[in-house]
Formats: C-alpha cells, sequence, structure tokens
C-alpha cells in the first residue's frame, strides 16, 4: 500500500497518493545504455570511470543489467560529472556515437523492425521518450528527406554546457541509429544550433559528416533518406508490432511519472483551489511560458489537458473519500459556481458527481 500524504496544510482533507507526485529528478526511467555510453567514452579517453559516477548510487557493474533503474537526476550527475572532468571536449558527439539501434531497447527494435522510413519516423516521432533521455526530436519528412528539431529535456538554457552536451549527444545518436536502420543510406545535410561555437568546433563536422552552423534560432537537423518508402534491412511486420505494444505500456508509464508535465501536475495539485495560470507555472519551474508550452507539446500534452486531468482525479477522490458537497468541491477545484463543476465532470466521465457518488458506494 503506497504511504499517504496530506494533500496540502490549507486543505487537509483528501489524502493523495506520494507516488503518483515524485519529483521529475527522482522518477526511475531506464536510461543506462546512454550512460554507460558516456562512461565507455570517458574511459577511453581519461581512465577515470568512477568519477562520473560520483554523487550517484550507481557502479558500473550495476549498468549492465537489464534490472537497473535510473533516473534523470542520475543523468544530470552523469552530465555534470563528465563536464567537470572533461570541460571544453567533444566527448558527448562521440558518445552518441557509440550509440546503436539496438542500445535502445525495445524502442531500437521498433525502428529496426519497421517497414520503411516513414514508418521509422512515426516511431520515432511517438515513442522516443520511451528511448532517449536527451531531446524531444520530432523528424518531418520532405520528399526523400526532412528535418528534425531537437530539444533538451531537462536543460532549458542554451548558455548552459549540459544543454549543449544532450544536443551534442542527440545529434551524433541520430546519425547513428538511423544509418543502422537503414543499412547507411541516411545522412545529415545540414546542421544548425541555438548556441555559440565551441572551441572543439572542429569535431562537429567531423563526427556529424555535414556543414554545421551556430548561434541559430533553434537546434534543427536536415537529412538525407532516399528511398523513404523502400523496406528497409531489417522489416519486420510481426516483431514490429510487438515491441510497438511494449513501447506504448512504456510511454504510458512514462507520461504518467515523467518530464515536465509530470512537474505541471505536481505544482497544480500543490495549489489547489486557486490553481495558479500556465504563466504562473512557468514562473515556478523557472521557464518561459513559451518554453513551457513548447515542452508540453513535445510530451504530447497542454497546460489544459493537464489542469483538466487533475481536476479531475481530485473530482474523483472528493467524491470517494469524503462529504464534501458540489459546491464546497467546486470552490476547491476552483470552478466559479457548482453548475459549472456539474458539467465539467459529466463530460470527464458521462454521469453527473451525484450519480458517480451512488455508483461508488452502492460498490463498496
Amino acid at each position: 500500500m503506497p504511504v499517504l500524504k496530506q494533500l496540502n496544510e490549507r486543505d487537509p482533507v483528501l489524502p493523495v497518493m506520494v507516488d503518483d507526485f515524485v519529483p521529475a529528478s527522482e522518477r526511475c526511467v531506464n536510461f543506462t545504455h546512454s550512460i554507460t555510453a558516456i562512461i565507455q567514452q570517458v574511459e577511453s579517453q581519461t581512465g577515470a570511470v568512477q568519477k562520473i559516477l560520483d554523487g550517484t548510487d550507481l557502479e558500473v557493474s550495476m549498468l549492465a543489467r537489464h534490472t537497473t533503474r535510473t533516473s534523470c537526476q542520475h543523468l544530470e550527475k552523469v552530465v555534470r560529472n563528465t563536464l567537470n572532468l572533461m570541460q571544453d571536449t567533444d566527448v558527448a558527439l562521440r558518445a552518441g556515437r557509440r550509440m546503436r539501434v539496438t542500445s535502445y531497447g525495445m524502442y531500437g527494435y521498433a525502428l529496426l523492425s519497421s517497414a520503411n522510413f516513414i514508418d521509422v519516423s512515426m516511431v520515432n516521432n511517438k515513442y522516443i521518450l520511451s528511448g532517449s533521455p536527451f531531446c524531444q526530436a520530432p523528424m518531418i519528412l520532405q520528399g526523400n528527406g526532412g528535418y528534425c528539431t531537437l530539444t533538451p529535456r531537462q536543460w532549458t538554457d542554451p548558455a548552459d554546457m549540459a544543454y549543449r552536451f544532450s544536443v551534442e549527444f542527440a545529434l551524433a545518436a541520430h546519425l547513428s541509429v538511423c544509418r543502422d536502420v537503414t543499412g547507411g543510406r541516411f545522412g545529415f545535410s545540414r546542421v544548425e544550433l541555438a548556441y555559440p561555437r565551441p572551441v572543439y568546433g572542429d569535431a562537429y563536422e567531423q563526427v556529424l559528416e555535414c556543414p554545421v552552423s551556430f548561434d541559430q534560432e533553434e537546434n534543427i537537423y536536415w537529412f538525407e533518406a532516399p528511398g523513404v518508402q523502400d523496406p528497409l534491412p531489417f522489416a519486420d511486420a510481426r516483431t514490429n508490432a510487438m515491441v510497438l505494444e511494449i513501447c506504448e505500456k512504456l510511454l504510458s508509464e512514462l507520461n504518467v511519472s515523467g518530464g515536465v508535465a509530470a512537474d505541471v501536475r505536481e505544482l497544480l495539485v500543490e495549489y489547489v483551489g486557486h490553481f495558479p495560470d500556465l504563466e504562473g507555472v512557468a514562473a515556478e519551474l523557472g521557464m518561459h511560458p513559451r518554453a513551457l508550452r513548447r515542452r508540453l507539446t513535445n510530451e504530447d500534452t497542454s497546460f489544459r489537458e493537464l489542469l483538466r486531468d487533475v481536476r479531475m482525479r481530485l473530482a474523483v477522490e472528493y467524491l470517494r473519500k469524503t462529504e464534501l458537497t458540489n459546491e464546497e468541491i467546486s470552490c476547491r477545484l476552483g470552478y466559479s459556481d457548482a453548475a459549472n463543476f456539474r458539467h465539467a465532470f459529466k463530460r470527464w466521465t458521462g454521469c453527473s458527481p451525484s450519480e458517480y457518488r451512488g455508483m461508488d458506494s452502492s460498490d463498496s
């Protein structure tokens, strides 16, 4: 049974499951493959492996176990340790090139078994969150190529070296993985990046094998993938269907427990009764409202959807576990009157609050 805590000091009536609102940095995900690639690259250049894991509860031997779970907090520590040890080097680019399509587990096999590159782009756009920790990276196809915009998940400031690290790793990994999937029929035509050219800028063109521009508006690469409708070397419809089902499950778990969306939910619950607007939430998270809106879009949601979800979940809990009236519940959920709450609840569930409460009591 999960531990219970009170919703907040202002409204101690309703208990909420702690597990539903674990801080984003502590949520468990499975990014051992990326951490392993970073460690392998650092070891090849310095031999200082364990230093990269300082401040985490991880050991090198643990990363080889499929049962090991890591978190965004682990990834943050690993990146910061690497930057402290190897500042102003191309370590992230080199580590990213170590990634292979099979490094990404079920997400990788979903890419590999896709029928053609059109399907690859669809798998990437929907399921990348389940496999890649650094950047959201939607692909847009145009003819026998297209473009992909990279938005770091954990770091929002282009002046932050961790932001640069995440983009470098993602760029190199994308190139490596897409070449695996297509049998080599993939390449970057040009890259634009939203930060200044680093001292090792020449390494970009060496690793990415294309022209690279810095100080641009966003991080984006254009690519060529001849024959986007041609069958891929390892296409397998049965395997693809099976691994996509697993990816769907992983994505559902991550959408509930990870990303900026989860931080927004957490803040909304803290301010129950007088929910902040998007601008207020963005300020609490230290983000520009436009950046928050973009990050939520990348996670296939919106502030409006999250507010609706929090209200619905809290309404159900209030109706199930308290004797609060509809007027009292509507006030706690930020509605101007009980009628608006009743209409909203019926849209969510198909029944009125009174009907729902009656069904729940008859089930118990």
